[in-house]
């Protein structure tokens, strides 16, 4: 049995976290449970959009403390450095990720949430990095993806106190872009990536990749970046035939994606 499930509905992919009885905790099997999904949606095309949320009340609750609390450090930083590959997988991902986090984004799955490219929340979330008060560090990315998100300061805080915080407090600090009631999440999840996925896939996913890119480097060579991606766009049908209908002031009928 999977413990992450993928479904498609027209050009949008539903990842689900599916270890519920254990919070969607992630052990190896669901590591790479999620590293095999991933590959799937990356070599389907019909995808434009994904969005990864968790079975049950939780969407993880952490990396598995079970697991864990007998590893060597051997162990311990195999395992960190898998999950680390499976995180920077799916951040890398050629398709927009949208997280829709449930319920509890505890460790592991904050980290997981924060490799996604938009995170939205249930008023029902929670959000923290408790790692130091179990005697270790976040693992998976947490040092290095939440002070690119929120900034040091805030980083500092959440790591350092291994403090939990809701919804509305990860909106404040930028953690979350939107906060909804529980019953609308997928909801609202599913409108964001249809509209994301009505635009034309080639730019959305130039887009992306020039966002990803420029967190990771300078200026100078973040925006070098982006006049190529910009100027890929230029030898595709869809920016043809979309500059061609709004020039001539008429409607355009969906995009070929090519």
């Amino acid at each position: 049995m999977s413990f992450v499930n993928l479904e498609q509905q027209g050009g949008i992919a539903i990842v689900t976290m599916n270890r519920p009885e254990a919070l969607n905790a992630l052990n190896d099997q669901v590591l790479r449970d999620l590293d095999r999904v991933l590959d799937e949606i990356e070599a389907k095309e019909d995808i434009y959009v994904v969005i990864l949320t968790g079975a049950g009340r939780s969407f993880v609750a952490g990396a598995d403390i079970g697991q864990m609390k007998d590893f060597s450090a051997v162990e311990a930083k195999k395992f960190g450095a898998y999950g680390n590959q499976v995180f920077l997988k799916l951040e890398n991902l050629t398709k927009p990720v949208i997280a829709a986090v449930n319920g509890f984004a505890l460790g592991g799955g904050c980290e997981l949430a924060m490799a996604c490219d938009i995170r939205l929340a249930s008023d029902k979330a929670k959000f923290g990095q408790p790692e130091v008060g179990l005697g270790i560090t976040p693992g998976f990315g947490g040092t290095q993806r939440l002070a690119r998100i929120v900034g040091v300061s805030n980083a500092m805080e959440l790591i350092l106190t291994a403090k939990v915080i809701k919804a509305e407090e990860a909106q404040r600090i930028g953690l979350v872009s939107r906060v909804c009631p529980a019953e609308e999440l997928m909801a609202q999840a599913m409108e964001l990536a249809q509209a994301i996925a009505a635009n034309a896939q080639v730019a959305v996913r130039q887009s992306k990749a020039a966002i990803r890119r420029g967190l990771q480097t300078d200026m100078a060579t973040g925006t070098a970046f982006e006049a190529e991606a910009f100027g890929l766009c230029f030898s595709t049908l869809d920016q043809k035939a979309a500059m061609t209908a709004f020039v001539n002031k008429e409607k355009l009928d969906g995009f070929q994606n090519r």
